[in-house]
């Protein structure tokens, strides 16, 4: 047996050899550097939680979600797959350790398991009974780190997985060890893992062995379908010399299934080592695989039987290759490099041949020279006709000389525009149209037969195991693990049948959502970007308590949330959701203090201001009554003063340069108003006294105001930057917070725009102008292509807008346009960092990654978290620039950064990542916000209608 071993041994090391033309010893050379490579990649950083802990509150019944607490996202992917098989779920929920165990050995693998159990207990009961969205599996990933001995780098999934089952089942048997009596089986194993019996030659010598398996690996290079990677799998060699006696040297295997483990787990190898690039690269070849997939073939029970359908498979597939050679021989017709149908060919010949003559008598056929060339026929004839030694003549010589080719030849007006027979009599016609016909139906007739041959021999090849003698052993896709990258980066997510709502989920990190079996097909089959699956998850559809919810067994109702948990977990579950409750409650009674001192600052605010109002009234009511007046005086040359006074408020000095502007254009929107208002009023004032004349006044410059907040108007026109009332009328503000403003302006001994009034009382109006400034200023840089100053105005302008948006429609801006922006923004900043990494100089290239790393990776989260379509092409756009670089061949020094860049760019969660602090804001009036505002929207005008 050992020999035999030995030998097996040395036969795959020869085989994969001459398949990869790399040694043993290459291999381990090769994994030394990739090892060396992963440990060299920066640790993703961590991605900080929202600040409301109401955004991480769990909505209903949805399911939890895994933090991505650094190059994680593998962790999560699988995790979640073996979370919701719910026998699994119950057996690591209800798992308690040894009772006796400090008599165990204490090794290292035990010291690590029962630490990890309890680890990935406590966060399987969170994620059943926790009341947040998503939690935190910090505690349990770094016990699973620290057995790889490589916490920087991201872990490939079937490693990981391989290394959770081998802990699991330690575990189990551990406990097992304990329990007196007969001997229980693990239930780790009887859940994951299976038998097959190798039946082969080696040089002549047959032999049988039984052995053990979990995740059953498959090659996925040149297959089309998961079928026939099965079929590769199980059968290695030369496999006819085990049913004959002959040809003894050759060697061979065939593998059958004698026992299959309730999930069956496929890894499906994408990897393979480029030998010129001298690095590990992804296969992105389209592999399709069914929902449901029968065993049946592959069973040891059914070896007869697959053995004769192989065998008529294998004829039918040689006589296959015949048909497609013959049809291509009709579809690409010819002896040169280009090819056609034959049919079309005949078709043409047909077409050339009935196609009207350019003439039809002989004697017109005889010339065709002359009549398409006249001027050429005629210089050859005088030439042929004149005396050989006569000299030419200077007329004759220039005649001769000029060369006029696009004159020259030109054709006649009535010849036809495509070509055709010169001559050709109507019994050739008849005899050629007749011939051609025949042999163009011919060869249509064959072209359809053997099209109609291959498409019966592939429907018998599809047909050859439906019968219901081999459908006897079906499994159902649970889970596919996807995997978007290269073969050192990538990120990782899964999807996962939902067989109560009777639909796939995809759990993206935090982000769990509702899915389709066409996005599956899409993200999983390959072919499609740099996405494919990774890990395919079958279980036996004939056992449902795979998936089956568990009762209560006195009531008979299916157990959810806390009731599936055992005391202990109850208990720890519990107190997190009490933590996450005051956490809110917290939350809740900061914003109930701030929205309390909002409310005393707006009361003191308004209270400061009736003073004013009536320390006015108090001081001008015993003058004698006024009009208002507005006087303009000239000063030293250039300049000029304008006096504006307004009874029972006051006279104030405006100096403006000559020639600047009209005397009221000087004035602040807000100023030319109220003074428009008083203006109107003073007769009132006259006949009824200065109270009614002001409430007059009031009255007038509202209705104005109210006017301009139901006009709609463009972009670059926006009266709430000019007038805080038009603001406070669009969003329904109380009618105190209205007159009390109103009030202020009119008091205000400045009649200017009273920036204290809106800092201390307006704060959603000091909101909207902050906005305002951002929005101005990130687009005046995105106009000068300064997109790197750009990108954090309009990214803050973006979030304050729509923080604004959430309280009214009119409190904020368009929000298309501001997204338009910020996604063009960080477009144009990709492609400026993607140009730099080419240059290959390296201080471009630290700039081009430098500019990636602290500004687009930090906000692209922003555009997946509301998973608007436009943006999430736009993340698209920018993920596949760069990864359209692997297989390219660069330096080594590029490679090494772009192994550490990419990671970034695609492990990215749609958890928001805290980031630059916001730019400071400078402070504007009112009139030369609006002015600035005005100039830049006119200039950018609106969002495109069409593109990303």
């Amino acid at each position: 047996d050992l020999q035999r071993a030995i030998a097996l041994s040395l036969e795959e090391s020869s085989r994969a050899f001459r398949e990869t033309g790399i040694t043993d010893e290459e291999q381990a050379i090769t994994s030394i550097a990739e090892n060396k490579a992963s440990l060299k990649r920066t640790h993703t950083e961590v991605w900080s939680d929202s600040p409301n802990p109401h955004d991480r509150k769990r909505i209903d019944n949805c399911p939890v979600g895994l933090k991505n607490v650094g190059n994680t996202c593998w962790f999560s992917a699988v995790i979640q797959s073996l979370f919701n098989l719910l026998e699994f779920q119950r057996l690591v929920l209800h798992y308690s350790p040894p009772a006796r165990v400090q008599e165990l050995p204490r090794n290292q693998k035990e010291h690590r398991n029962l630490p990890f159990m309890q680890e990935l207990r406590n966060l399987f009961s969170l994620m059943v009974g926790s009341k947040r969205k998503y939690v935190d599996p910090s505690r349990a990933v770094e016990i699973l780190k620290d057995a790889f001995k490589s916490s920087e780098s991201q872990q490939d999934v079937s490693e990981f997985t391989h290394k959770l089952l081998d802990w699991l089942e330690d575990a189990f048997q551990m406990k097992a060890h304990c329990l007196e009596g007969e001997k229980p089986k693990n239930p780790m194993v009887e859940l994951f893992y299976g038998r097959f019996l190798a039946v082969g030659v080696l040089e002549g010598k047959k032999f049988e062995n039984t052995e053990t398996f979990g995740q059953y690996p498959l090659q996925v290079n040149g297959f089309k379908d998961l079928h026939e990677c099965l079929e590769a799998a199980m059968v290695e060699g030369e496999i006819e010399s085990l049913h004959s006696a002959e040809n003894s040297a050759r060697s061979g295997q065939e593998h059958w299934f004698t026992e299959l483990p309730p999930v069956l787990t496929f890894e499906l190898s994408r990897f393979e080592f480029n030998q010129a690039l001298g690095r590990p690269e992804k296969i992105h070849n389209k592999l399709e695989f069914p929902y449901m997939l029968y065993m049946d073939r592959y069973m040891d029970r059914n070896r007869e039987v697959t053995r004769i359908k192989r065998e008529e498979i294998r004829r039918l597939k040689e006589h296959l290759t015949v048909l497609q050679q013959r049809l291509e021989r009709y579809l690409s017709y010819g002896s040169g490099p280009k090819r056609f149908p034959l049919a079309d060919v005949l078709q043409y010949a047909m077409e050339f041949a009935s196609s009207k003559p350019v003439c039809t008598s002989p004697q017109d056929s005889v010339a065709p020279l002359e009549s398409m060339c006249p001027a050429a026929t005629t210089a050859a004839t005088t030439a042929a006709t004149a005396p050989a030694t006569a000299p030419a003549t200077g007329a004759q010589q220039q005649r001769l000389a000029i060369h006029k080719p696009f004159t020259q030849s030109r054709l006649p007006p009535d010849l036809p525009m495509h070509p055709a027979p010169r001559h050709i009599t109507e019994e050739e016609l008849r005899v050629l149209e007749g011939c051609l016909h025949r042999w163009r139906s011919e060869v249509e007739n064959d072209t359809r037969d053997l099209q109609g041959s291959i498409s019966r021999i592939h429907r018998t090849i599809e047909l050859m195991y439906s019968d219901k003698s081999m459908m006897q052993v079906p499994y159902r896709l649970h889970a596919v693990l996807v995997h978007e990258g290269q073969a050192n980066a990538g990120h990782y997510w899964a999807y996962i049948y939902d067989p109560h709502q009777r639909c796939w989920m995809k759990y993206n990190d935090i982000s769990v959502t509702k899915s389709s079996w066409e996005e599956l097909v899409r993200d999983s089959f390959g072919g499609y970007r740099n996405a494919s699956a990774y890990c395919l998850m079958y279980i036996n559809d004939k056992k449902p308590f795979l998936i089956e919810e568990e009762f209560d067994k006195e009531t008979g109702q299916i157990l959810s949330g806390l009731d599936k948990l055992p005391p202990d977990l109850k208990h720890y579950v519990k107190e997190d959701n009490e933590l996450f409750d005051k956490e809110m409650q917290e939350w809740d009674a900061l914003q109930a203090r701030k929205a309390q001192q909002e409310k005393l600052a707006l009361a003191a605010a308004a209270a400061a201001a009736a003073a004013a109002a009536a320390a006015s009234s108090t001081s001008t009511s015993s003058s004698s009554p006024q009009p208002m007046s507005i006087e303009s005086k000239d000063q030293c040359p250039g300049q000029r003063t304008v006096e504006v006074a307004i009874p029972h408020v006051g006279t104030f000095v405006i100096e403006a340069e000559e020639g600047g502007y009209d005397d009221e254009a000087m004035m602040t929107p807000n100023m030319q108003g109220i003074i428009m208002a008083i203006g109107k009023s003073s007769s009132v004032y006259e006949k009824s006294g200065p109270e009614a004349a002001f409430f007059k006044a009031i009255k007038l410059e509202y209705a104005r105001l109210l006017r301009f907040a139901q006009e709609d108007t463009p972009l670059d026109n926006d009266y709430r930057i000019q007038h805080i009332i038009v603001y406070f009328i669009q969003n329904q503000a109380p009618k105190k917070i209205l007159e009390r403003t109103l009030l202020t302006q009119f008091a205000d001994r400045n009649l200017a725009f009273d920036e204290r009034w809106v800092e201390l009382s307006h704060i959603y109006y000091r909101n909207f102008r902050e906005t305002t400034i951002l929005m101005t200023i990130g687009l005046e840089l995105f106009q000068k292509t300064n997109y790197v100053e750009s990108l954090m105005y309009l990214i803050y302008a973006y979030q304050y807008n729509k923080e604004l948006l959430t309280k009214g429609l009119y409190r904020g801006h368009d929000e298309d346009l501001l997204g338009h922006y910020r996604r063009e923004c960080l477009l144009k900043l990709n492609e400026q960092a993607a140009a730099m990494f080419e240059a290959g100089e390296e201080p471009e290239v630290t700039t081009g990654l430098g500019i990636m790393n602290e500004l687009v990776v930090p906000c692209i989260p922003l555009l997946l978290v509301q998973e608007v379509e436009r943006d999430l092409l736009a993340v698209e756009d920018m993920r596949n620039r760069w990864c359209s670089y692997l297989g390219q061949e660069m330096e080594a020094n590029l490679q090494e950064k772009l192994t550490d860049f990419l990671p970034k760019l695609l492990d990215c969660s749609t958890e928001i990542k805290s980031f630059h602090d916001p730019p400071k804001i400078p402070s504007y009036s009112a009139l030369e916000l609006f002015e600035r505002f005005s100039r830049i929207m006119s200039a950018m005008g609106r969002v495109p209608s069409e593109g990303r």
